[in-house]
């Protein structure tokens, strides 16, 4: 059985995101530093999540929390819900992910629009926001209303009986 990498590729991480962290090769896209700094997160290699956040934004760089948040949290998997260039031909990309993990037991998800730069031909992270979830709405029908199940009828005459 072999070692799938955490980012959720389903290939094994010695062919995925371990050749990056250890160092034998660069991400050519800002997905790919996304997916390996997830799996350094899960298998706490705070050096390279510091060594690829952007040199002018390691300022704030919170190692000591970084590791305990690793170390701490019980990572589920990671989820790419978009991408905007970040591409082998492009300077800047972004990344939409949302990351999986139980903090003590209680299960949270870690939903950002993270923002990566190339320097000298390598990808940065240089900064992220929180994506907020949607309210949740509803459509009030009326009884007068077409029934929103496509029948034709009004809504009191089908379903809203």
């Amino acid at each position: 059985m072999s070692d799938f990498c955490p980012c959720g590729t389903g290939r094994p991480f010695a062919d995925c995101c371990e050749p990056f962290i250890t160092g034998k090769r660069a991400p050519l896209t800002a997905e790919e530093l996304m997916r390996s700094r997830y799996s350094a997160y899960t298998k706490v290699e705070i050096g390279y999540i510091h060594d690829t956040t952007h040199p002018e934004h390691r300022g704030d760089f919170d190692e000591k929390g970084t590791r305990e948040w690793a170390e701490t949290s019980r990572w589920e998997g990671l989820e790419i819900v978009s991408t905007l260039a970040g591409g082998a031909d492009d300077t800047e990309g972004k990344v939409e992910f949302i990351a999986r993990y139980r903090d003590k037991d209680v299960r949270r998800a870690h939903h950002e629009l993270a923002e990566f730069k190339k320097l000298d031909g390598a990808w940065y992270f240089t900064d992220g926001v929180g994506v907020k979830t949607a309210p949740a709405t509803s459509v009030k029908v009326g009884r007068n209303d077409p029934c929103p199940c496509g029948s034709g009828q009004k809504y009191k005459k089908c379903c809203g009986k």
